[in-house]
């Protein structure tokens, strides 16, 4: 029988590795979390002014914007489970008098959620929407980017529900869907039906 031979370990050289891919390890967190601190509040003021001129697009008369205070509880006690999809609405200030809201929902659609916009005048009249983010697919959903799409939400009644048709004209409350992506026209109107209903409660609270 051949004799086995012992295996033996260089624990110097094994601990030594150790501490430098530790080491190695260390600084590229610090230099990562150090990037984060620099770059974070580039990032954040990049955002809110990413999201102030959606705002102020959505609703053009509008000067200023302030955050809606309590809307957790108000989209609750007006949505119900519908309440989940309201991310954000804001006051829009002209002169110190309200003239609008600005109102974000998540609907689902076919591809994942869409971060929508939606602009109401005090009067109730929809003044706009805008697809922030979508995931819809090419040439089909993500026909919702356009122009011509979103414009069919323009003038519409935000008290009244609005309806999606197809292969027919719109009337009264009605949009036309994209064709072959009814589930992303669906999504997209009950986000702004949403919204709406935001703004209606709103109204009711007298903000």
């Amino acid at each position: 029988m051949k004799n086995k031979e012992k295996t033996t370990i260089n624990w110097a050289d094994t601990f030594k590795t150790a501490i430098i891919l530790f080491l190695i390890a260390a600084i590229a967190a610090l230099l990562l979390a150090f990037t984060n601190y620099i770059t974070s509040p580039v990032i954040a003021k990049q955002t809110e002014q990413t999201n102030t001129a959606a705002r102020q697009a959505v609703l053009s008369d509008a000067e200023t914007f302030e955050p809606v205070e309590d809307l957790d509880a108000i989209a609750q006690k007006a949505l119900g489970e519908d309440a989940s999809i309201v991310e954000e609405a804001y006051v829009g200030l002209k002169g110190g008098q309200v003239v609008g809201y600005a109102i974000k929902t998540t609907p689902s659609g076919y591809g994942g959620d869409i971060e929508l916009l939606t602009g109401i005048a005090s009067d109730g009249t929809t003044t706009g929407i805008a697809i922030l983010s979508q995931e819809e697919t090419p040439g089909l959903g993500a026909r919702s980017t356009e122009t011509a799409f979103q414009e069919q939400y323009k003038g519409l009644n935000a008290s009244e529900e609005i309806s999606v048709v197809k292969n027919q004209e719109a009337s009264g409350n009605q949009i036309v869907a994209i064709t072959g992506a009814t589930i992303t026209s669906k999504a997209v109107t009950r986000g702004v039906n949403v919204a709406n209903k935001v703004f209606q409660a709103l109204q009711a609270e007298g903000e």
